[in-house]
């Protein structure tokens, strides 16, 4: 079965691409929502990473009255343990190990490429990073959860064991509740995955001292 080559924003470093971070949007975005956060990242003007932010699929969502609009998975309903359809999600796990071999093909090793995402790319990060089986050099899950709830996913990877998941989360978040970050947080510390959670006093969204922070640990993960 071929999978869709997804349509995407690439921005290219200065200098020869030697890393790359892939960032997947939340619901209803695409990948222009994140493109314009590159230079408030506050990397050095030297840096060799190059930033995909793709665009999802263009799909009925459940919980919109069936409007069509991108969305990595359809969501079903504001119940954690049935939000997430998951033969999308499984989907959509393809398009991302997708978007990863592109890289490798074009000679990045997967030990230098982020996975990244917001809220529902968030969550298919999160879950398409723990089950890769090649060790990345970094998973960054914001203002998501789990698919699986209160659950780990199945099929997890030994690969990405030791890989650095940054998990951040709005105090004020009324669209995925700050409790549903915690699960995932709590589950992954349980396992003994190498976890770095933060809050910041924010709703369903992102803060330029936020970005810096993960400017900051994207430098620690990738230069």
């Amino acid at each position: 079965m071929s999978v869709a080559v997804l349509e995407r924003i690439t921005i290219e470093p200065n200098t020869s691409a030697t890393a790359c971070v892939i960032w997947l949007h939340g619901l209803g975005d695409s990948g222009a929502g994140f493109a314009p956060v590159v230079p408030v990242l506050g990397l050095p003007d030297d840096h060799s990473i190059r930033f995909i932010f793709p665009h999802a699929p263009e799909q009925a969502v459940t919980i919109n009255q069936g409007y069509v609009m991108r969305s990595w998975y359809d969501i079903k309903s504001m119940d954690l343990h049935n939000r997430a359809d998951m033969p999308g999600v499984l989907e959509s796990e393809q398009l991302v190990i997708a978007l990863i071999q592109e890289q490798i093909d074009v000679g990045i090793p997967a030990d230098k490429i982020v996975l990244a995402g917001f809220s529902q790319g968030g969550v298919m990060s999160l879950f398409s990073g723990l089950r890769y089986p090649q060790t990345l050099a970094g998973i960054m899950a914001l203002s998501c959860y789990l698919p699986t709830a209160d659950e780990l996913p199945a099929q997890l990877s030994e690969a990405n064991k030791q890989t650095s998941i940054l998990q951040h989360h709005g105090e004020q978040d009324d669209v995925v509740p700050l409790f549903a970050g915690k699960m995932a947080n709590e589950l992954l510390n349980r396992a003994d995955y190498q976890t770095e959670w933060k809050t910041y006093a924010m709703g369903h969204s992102v803060l330029p001292h936020q970005l810096q922070d993960i400017g900051k640990w994207l430098v620690s993960r990738l230069i």
